[in-house]
């Protein structure tokens, strides 16, 4: 780790506040594009108690573009999902997802100081990245061309940093957030839930468990090495103090299957929120994660949702520090991660109320509905493989609006053939910019179309190839094979033609072969940045 510079002789391209899952994973991303990056937290080192407990597939694809997955994947469970339970004991739902649309299971469980230790200990053997430990920011003031920012160091001494672009990662009481008078807009439930976190539980199971028990409604949740978290909402007559006795915890985890005996790691009452930021950045400045946006844990989604935010933020300015976009790029970040983190804080509310009926009869109800729906094969897919979920769609942003339902939207990640084995779409991709002539189109396209404005965006041109074929590199167009035929299939009606995708693996544009016009407007959206 390099030593500190506590003047403001050093203009840093970016300063990520908040070492934090958001903020880590922003400066891993940033240090992967060669952005050189500082991150300042106040504690002394990354978070050592359980949070967070739910990554999903967006998240680990996420993980993967920040040069971490595979040292997280030994600490993860891939692949769980959820059983719903009636007050009776009979299950009513199960959720088990089995899509790998974008490489990885669409929910797994983790340990958040496991997932935070190894972004941290990538950013310390990173060249392009600066770790303060013990530095809280006091202090910040904007120019037009940077922000000046007064942190106070462990001994009492302060420094002056300035940089190009601020990433305010600091959680949900944001100090930047606050400095800068944003407010936040939003509710606060009512309820209040016990959490409890064990260790080396003698539970095999590895689904999540839902008790929809209006007595006491309950959530059981698998974790890596043995451990489990534990949720119980509280009654409104119920004081905190005596929720968390230990006698009443032995007796609520004894009541749901739970063993008592497992060692307590924390225990913790919690009141949830849902509240977005009335706007997400002022000149220089930009909010991401919980200082954006607070969800309610009952999708699994908060954490998640900071994940959006950083790969989102990264690579904006990315492009926009080392000149490949214009400053105008950057105003883009709100527009397409708002409406989404709307639409995910509103799923955990929906969520939330399934699964805490107020009534026997609502609970009775609800136990029947689902029975109902599982005699439609459709209804019955759609909740098991958790299509309720909603996916990020851009409607406006740095991108080509469209009708193509492609637009806008994560592209897939299949596993391709490549001249060295088989391997994820993304590490094939790279970390840029792509233009991807999907299987069905000729790689010959590339040179029909007039392509050299795009030679700012340091765009890489590959091809996929049906299955049968064999991979190689010509003419600066590198290809692999859909080996399993899953892109394929995903674009089998598709028109030949070329995609752009950008380096968080979002669609900007589609460009048809012959259609000399979509080439024009896709010089038009680079130009308008």
């Amino acid at each position: 780790m390099r030593a500190v510079q506590s003047s403001n002789d050093r203009k840093w391209p970016v300063v990520v506040v908040g070492a934090g899952p958001t903020g880590l994973t922003l400066a891993c991303l940033l240090a992967e594009y060669g952005v050189d990056v500082l991150v300042i937290e106040r504690d002394d080192t990354t978070v050592q108690e359980p949070r967070a407990v739910s990554i999903d597939d967006e998240a680990l694809r996420t993980m993967q573009a920040a040069g971490v997955i595979g040292n997280i994947l030994p600490d993860i469970v891939l692949g769980y999902g959820s059983h719903y339970y009636s007050p009776s004991g009979r299950c009513f739902l199960r959720v088990q997802p089995t899509t790998l649309q974008y490489g990885y299971p669409r929910r797994s469980a983790f340990r958040q100081p496991l997932l935070q230790a190894s972004l941290r200990d990538r950013l310390a053997n990173h060249p392009k990245a600066c770790l303060w430990f013990n530095s809280e920011l006091i202090g910040l003031e904007q120019t037009s061309d940077r922000v000046l920012l007064r942190i106070q160091r462990a001994d009492g001494s302060l420094s002056e940093v300035s940089c190009s672009y601020l990433a305010a990662c600091d959680g949900s009481k944001s100090f930047v957030r606050r400095a800068l008078g944003i407010q936040m807009s939003g509710s606060t439930f009512r309820e209040r839930w016990l959490i409890v976190d064990l260790d080396r539980t003698n539970d095999p199971t590895r689904d999540t468990k839902v008790f929809c028990n209006p007595a006491r409604p309950a959530i059981s949740l698998p974790g890596p090495h043995g451990t489990r978290r534990v949720e119980f909402m509280l009654h409104d007559h119920e004081a905190e103090a005596e929720a968390l006795e230990p006698e009443n915890i032995a007796r609520w985890l004894r009541q749901y299957g739970n063993d008592h005996t497992s060692p307590l790691v924390r225990k913790v009452v919690y009141t949830f929120h849902a509240r977005v930021a009335e706007r997400w950045s002022e000149g220089r400045v930009f909010l991401a994660g919980d200082a954006a946006h607070l969800s309610p844990p009952f999708a699994g989604q908060g954490m998640n949702s900071g994940i959006r935010d950083a790969h989102n933020l990264a690579w904006k300015f990315a492009a926009v520090y080392q000149g490949r976009l214009g400053l105008k790029l950057l105003q883009t970040y709100e527009p397409e991660r708002r409406p989404h983190a709307w639409e995910m804080i509103r799923l955990a509310m929906r969520m939330g109320y399934l699964m805490m009926p107020r009534t026997w009869v609502a609970a009775a109800a609800m136990d029947m509905g689902f029975r109902l729906l599982g005699f439609f094969p459709a209804a019955r897919d759609y909740f098991a493989e958790m299509k309720y979920k909603p996916k990020p769609k851009f409607r406006e942003g740095f991108l080509l609006p469209s009708e193509d339902k492609l637009i806008g939207r994560l592209f897939p990640q299949p596993t391709v053939e490549t001249a060295s084995g088989e391997t994820l779409l993304d590490n094939f991709l790279g970390n840029g910019f792509a233009l991807l002539a999907p299987p069905g189109t000729s790689h010959d396209l590339f040179a029909k179309l007039p392509l050299d404005f795009l030679k700012s965006l340091d765009i890489r041109k590959v091809a996929i190839l049906a299955p049968g074929n064999t991979p190689s590199a010509t003419g600066g167009i590198e290809t692999a094979i859909d080996s399993r035929g899953e892109l394929s299939k995903i674009l089998a009606s598709r028109p030949p033609g070329l995609l752009l995708l950008r380096p968080d693996r979002y669609v900007a544009a589609f460009l048809p072969a012959g259609d000399l016009a979509a080439e024009l407007r896709v010089r038009e959206l680079v130009a308008s940045t």
